[in-house]
């Protein structure tokens, strides 16, 4: 009786181990299929989650396009320092800043004259420096000064010291023309600086209607004479004038 319980026993682990075996096979199947539908629905819900905040950061910039208003030119005023810098920076642009732009041919053209004469000067003070410099050698084959003679005129030793003193003088003239016309663009650039900058000043200027002159009469009062016996003769009658702007 005793074999046959324990026969029995060992019948039914044998076929209660399947069982559990299959059970525990649904049961993992199933933790991982519910695993993988929550990361699915987690990563969806970060991905439309992103995509609306990258909506909303690219409507951001367009909603500040839009609020952004135009410029009002009528109303607009330069700043002073600003555009006395840019006139430092570069000649012209302190006057394009106001937007006056009808001065930029004439500092621009002062500077062309400017360079123009320094170029010409600096060049004829060089042609009549090596004439005198041959001249003053009294070598026959160094003759570049006869380019400056008129026609049918010959230095010999009755005129040598007269063209001399020519050649002397016009190069020392012509050097000082082209310092000169160095210090003059110098100038043109100093004015335009001056003039972007009390250009920009003036900009805020009050020039309405409600500028007048008022003259009237008045009682002044006269320190010098101070009497107190006769209040009337420390006043005197004059006329005083007050400018309203």
């Amino acid at each position: 009786m005793r074999k046959v319980f324990i026969l029995f026993t060992l019948y039914s682990l044998l076929f209660s181990f399947p069982a559990l075996a299959q059970s525990e096979r649904k049961d993992s199947v199933v933790s991982a299929v519910t695993e993988v539908a929550d990361t699915t629905s987690d990563n969806i819900g970060a991905a439309i989650a992103q995509q609306a905040d990258s909506a909303l950061d690219a409507e951001k910039p367009l909603k500040k396009l839009k609020i952004k208003q135009k410029r009002d030119w009528s109303t607009w005023k330069p700043d002073p320092k600003r555009a006395l810098w840019l006139a430092l920076v570069l000649p012209g642009a302190g006057q394009i800043y106001n937007r006056k732009y009808w001065k930029l041919p004439i500092i621009y053209g002062g500077f062309i004259g400017c360079a123009y004469a320094m170029r010409w000067n600096n060049q004829m003070y060089l042609d009549y420096s090596q004439a005198y410099l041959d001249i003053m050698d009294d070598d026959p084959n160094t003759a570049s000064y006869t380019q400056f003679l008129h026609l049918g005129n010959q230095i010999n030793s009755s005129n040598i010291e007269r063209y001399k003193e020519v050649f002397r003088s016009r190069r020392d003239r012509y050097r000082r023309w082209r310092d000169l016309s160095f210090f003059v663009m110098l100038g043109v650039y100093a004015l335009s600086v001056i003039d972007a900058y009390v250009d920009a000043s003036l900009s805020t200027f009050d020039i309405s209607d409600d500028l007048s002159l008022h003259v009237q009469p008045a009682i002044i009062n006269n320190k010098m004479t101070v009497s107190p016996n006769s209040p009337l003769s420390n006043n005197a009658i004059g006329i005083r004038s007050s400018l309203n702007f």
